[in-house]
């Protein structure tokens, strides 16, 4: 249990499909908008324990799922990995792993 072990940190793999729901991905988008509100809850019920939680959004990343997108529209997987360890090493609440998702997330504001 991390909690016996002084604490430590979790990362929820998310999208940026978390927070944008086009009709024909509406089962996986709402599944990552839940996983998002649990990535939220779940930082503040954990954090008096020593927990954080760090929630990765991310578009179009080079995986079996997005085979059918451009190459040029993916990120690479090992430069989210360093973003994503990076921002937990920090403490971070939040990674926006490329542009589209940073526009996704900048867009809810409006």
């Amino acid at each position: 249990m991390i909690e016996a072990n002084g604490g430590g940190a979790i990362l929820n793999v998310l999208s940026v499909l978390s927070w944008l729901h086009p009709a024909d991905l509406g089962s996986y988008s709402a599944a990552k908008a839940a996983a998002w509100a649990l990535t939220n809850s779940s930082r503040e019920l954990l954090a008096p324990r020593g927990i954080t939680v760090t929630g990765l959004h991310v578009g179009y990343m080079d995986t079996d799922m997005a085979a059918s997108v451009p190459p040029e529209h993916k990120t690479d997987p090992a430069v989210v990995a360093k973003l994503a360890l990076d921002a937990v090493e920090r403490g971070d609440r939040e990674v926006l792993a490329d542009a589209l998702t940073e526009q996704v997330k900048a867009s809810l504001a409006g």
